[in-house]
């Protein structure tokens, strides 16, 4: 079974979404040595998460020994930090739905949340959760002081009427009442099988060991998930922009030789999850997420990447601060897709920006774009947009 959809973790750091994973599906997503040694998520983390339900009992579980398997949905843990927020804004391209994590010990909004909605009202995420996390550090009368904080600051946003679930992922307290409200939220779009083929690619790795058999080597992996169309075993597909080169990027043509999910083997997979692509590319071209921000597609389907877009974009508000605004000639941070690339804004003209790329990007119409820009000693969210044909 393929996992029917992707939900991303989003809130402060430390708020407990790397332990809400582990909940959820048993795997501890913060394997990255950088990772270990700060206790922050820095790259994004990935985990399948299994549903079963007992019709009898009425009861939601994770464990497999009390109930039917209903479906299984890939959790995408993103980073919290403040200074890591170029990863989460990369990652919302590929979420169907939110569990927006918010810890009762602490007032509410934290930085970070309040960063984390600023994305979800950007991009247009409606599939959201709100989970309370960390009840069992507070009092009563203090989790319901929290929740109300939670209410208050959510008015008026794309989360306003969004579900609260308290939980306490530690000692797997009240996670059935969030796989049901799972399950009644987060409803996995009917897919357009006749769609062309796009995938964004969010991971590239090579699988091979150190010293391993020339004769036993294995092609370069790719990973990330699929918005329309249908991948299957055997496919012809095209990476763009491919191997970086210094007149133009070069695209790669390769063959699907397996697709996997986690554990799972497939024939053919659709949206809805995150799989990994085995491909006879050298691996030496997938190493260390070489491939990021490409997209795959069929031959002759997906567009040359282009170094100049426009972007219809709008400023963020944050209360209580002066509203950054865009200037001509300065670079920038820009996220399409999976893509993260530095930029510089060549000209403003009625609420359209016109960036060049330092690397060219495939790009389509009306793709959601982030915007940084550097702010003392760190680049902070500035506005948000639609690229334009």
């Amino acid at each position: 079974m393929q996992a029917d959809m992707n939900i991303g973790m989003l809130g402060h750091v430390d708020h407990g979404k790397t332990t809400l994973t582990q909940a959820l599906t048993g795997k501890w997503t913060d394997t990255h040595s950088e990772e270990l040694k700060r206790g922050i998520s820095i790259r994004l983390g990935y985990a399948d998460a299994h549903i079963y339900y007992d019709k009898e009992k009425d009861h939601y579980s994770v464990n497999p020994k009390e109930g039917k398997l209903l479906r299984k949905v890939s959790l995408v843990d993103a980073p919290g930090h403040e200074t890591l927020m170029t990863t989460v804004i990369a990652a919302t391209s590929i979420l169907n739905g939110v569990l927006f994590l918010i810890a009762a010990n602490e007032p509410c909004p934290q930085p970070q949340t309040t960063e984390h909605l600023l994305v979800l009202n950007s991009t247009g995420i409606k599939n959201i959760i709100i989970v309370q996390t960390k009840i069992d550090l507070v009092s009563r009368e203090k989790a319901i002081e929290n929740h109300n904080q939670i209410k208050e600051f959510l008015k008026g946003t794309v989360a306003e009427n969004a579900p609260i679930i308290p939980v306490a992922a530690n000692n797997n307290l009240n996670i059935d009442a969030l796989l049901r409200k799972i399950q009644e939220v987060m409803k996995p779009a009917e897919p357009d099988e006749k769609a062309k083929l796009r995938l964004y690619v969010s991971r590239s790795f090579d699988v091979n060991r150190p010293g391993a058999d020339i004769q036993k080597i294995k092609g370069g992996v790719v990973g990330g998930s699929i918005v329309q169309g249908v991948l299957k075993l055997g496919d012809e597909i095209v990476i763009k922009p491919g191997i970086a080169r210094k007149e133009r990027p070069e695209p790669i043509v390769t063959k699907v030789t397996a697709l996997r999910e986690e554990e799972d083997e497939l024939k053919a997979a659709k949206p809805g999850g995150l799989i990994a692509i085995g491909t006879n590319i050298d691996p030496s071209l997938t190493k260390s997420d070489y491939l990021v921000g490409s997209i795959i597609g069929k031959k002759g389907e997906v567009p040359d990447p282009v170094e100049n877009i426009k972007v219809k974009y709008s400023l963020l508000k944050r209360a209580g601060e002066q509203t950054i605004a865009l200037n001509e000639n300065e670079p920038i941070v820009i996220n399409i897709h999976t893509s993260t690339g530095v930029g510089v804004i060549n000209k403003l003209a009625k609420g359209v920006a016109t960036i060049r790329l330092k690397r060219p990007t495939v790009v389509f119409p009306d793709m959601h774009v982030a915007i940084s820009k550097r702010i003392g000693q760190r680049w902070k969210l500035a506005a948000w947009g639609q690229v334009q044909k």
